[in-house]
């Protein structure tokens, strides 16, 4: 028999890095759930990703016990880091703060394809170019061409 679902939490938890303290103690203690599992739990899955910020989905049961899936870090992080930047522009469409190359997005496409809602590594890569856009980030080079 299938357990019921009290709760779906989302969170972003830096990999390895869990603890009690907000975001992730009050989203949990406040639908019953025991917080130290949890980051035990956490922290163990995510040691390779140490120091990454990483989106997590816990599900909560209506015994209290939990399941959660780990996501890949988000697009805008995986930019940032690949430009070697702290932050995007503040006027994207004007002021461009680093450059990208296709090879780069590729990576980063390929990465997150199990997360984006697109079929084809072609509109991966068009999806991951337009954060880079929004961002204020360039993206050089000639856009390799998928069949």
């Amino acid at each position: 028999m299938a357990k019921e679902i009290s709760a779906m939490i989302k969170l972003q938890v830096r990999g390895g890095a869990a603890n009690p303290s907000p975001p992730v103690g009050p989203a949990l203690g406040a639908k019953g759930v025991n917080i130290m599992e949890f980051c035990k739990q956490f922290n163990a899955r995510t040691q390779e990703k140490q120091g990454k910020l990483l989106p997590v989905v816990i599900t909560v049961y209506t015994d209290k016990s939990f399941d959660f899936i780990v996501k890949q870090p988000p697009v805008a992080v995986q930019l940032l880091e690949a430009a070697k930047l702290k932050s995007g522009s503040g006027v994207p469409n004007r002021e461009k703060v680093g450059k990208v190359t296709w090879a780069q997005v590729q990576a980063i496409a390929e990465d997150k394809m199990v997360d984006l809602n697109c079929f084809t590594m072609d509109s991966a890569m068009s999806m991951v170019a337009g954060t880079a856009r929004s961002m204020g980030l360039t993206v050089t080079g000639a856009k390799p061409s998928n069949n």
